[in-house]
Formats: structure tokens, sequence, C-alpha cells
């Protein structure tokens, strides 16, 4: 019973950062144009390590970059571990603000300078593992490239390949696809 209560008692935590992180985003980049929430259940040891990167930042799965070319293309970056493509984004770092972990992320797995112009999107993910639930932030930058050659510097290992894409023709293999075809049509 104490290991149930004790992942209780983290999930609590973790939502209360979770609001935290939310309010402060908010304050900080302005309303976000699209907002979602996507639901997941996970295994009791995913739940764990997720609501412990949640307590220590607001959010599950880190902070990613819509970015786009002036011709309107979007970049996406091939995450091996997941076997999709994905917009380029990771965890935050310590003490890093969400801006700063996004432009990190973004210089690593696709080595491109981009100007941001606040957010695309301001998710909620709500997990759950057998009566215990929490939720986090998936804070999702817009941004215009700067430099459009990119170059896989990823340290994690992770990023195989980096390609600009049409939103329209997005490949089907795109985590979020119909999502960031609508967030694509949003903000660019």
């Amino acid at each position: 019973m104490t290991a149930v209560n004790g992942l209780w008692f983290l999930a609590d935590e973790a939502a209360q950062r979770a609001e935290q992180a939310y309010h402060r985003a908010v304050d900080t980049y302005g309303e976000a144009p699209l907002e979602r929430t996507y639901e997941k259940r996970v295994s009791r040891a995913r739940f764990r390590t997720l609501t412990e990167r949640i307590r220590d930042s607001g959010t599950p799965y880190g902070v990613h970059t819509l970015v786009h070319r002036a011709d309107g293309n979007l970049l996406l970056v091939r995450h091996e571990g997941v076997d999709l493509w994905v917009l380029p984004g990771g965890g935050v770092d310590g003490p890093e603000s969400f801006r700063e972990t996004a432009t990190r992320e973004l210089d690593e797995e696709a080595g491109i300078e981009a100007a941001y112009r606040g957010l695309a999107m301001l998710n909620r993910v709500e997990i759950s593992c057998r009566g215990c639930t929490t939720w986090g932030v998936l804070p999702v930058f817009r941004a215009r490239a700067e430099t459009t050659t990119p170059a896989v510097s990823d340290p994690d290992d992770e990023i195989s390949v980096v390609r600009w894409f049409d939103p329209d023709a997005l490949p089907d293999d795109t985590r979020d696809r119909e999502d960031l075809i609508r967030a694509a049509r949003t903000v660019i």
C-alpha cells in the first residue's frame, strides 16, 4: 500500500507543478492558438518516470518547436527511439526555461537557428496507470528558420534524419500528424 500511496503523492506533486508550469507559460509567452488534451495510459514504471519529469519541470515529454521556412515547409526529425517523424524537441535540463530548452533542442537535433514567435500549441498530457493520474504540459513553440540547412548533432543519438516537408504532405508516420497540419495552417 505504501508504494501506491507514494505514487499518488508523487502524482499530486506533479499535477501541482504542471499547473504552475501552464500558468507560467501563458504569462510568459501568451495564449497558444491551439490547445489539445492527449490521454496516455502507461505502465507503473513509465508512470513513475513521467510523473518525476513533470514534478521536476512541468512537462512529461519536454518542449518542442514547430519551425518553418519562408516557403511554409515544416522541419521534422526522424526519432529512432519511437520510429516516427516528430518535431525537434526534448527534455528540460535543470533550470532552463521552456524557450531555452526549445532553442537548445532545435540546435542539437537539427542544427537550425530560428526566430521564435511565441507558442504554437500548449497541450495538456493526462497520464494514468491503475487508478493513479496526473498531468503535464507539452509546450510547442513556433519559429521561423533563420538558417535552413539542417545538420544532426544530437548527443543522445536518437535523431537520424532532418528534413523539410510541405505541411500538406507530412509523412503518414508523423507523430500527431493531423494536429501538426492544423497548427501549421494556424500559425504560419
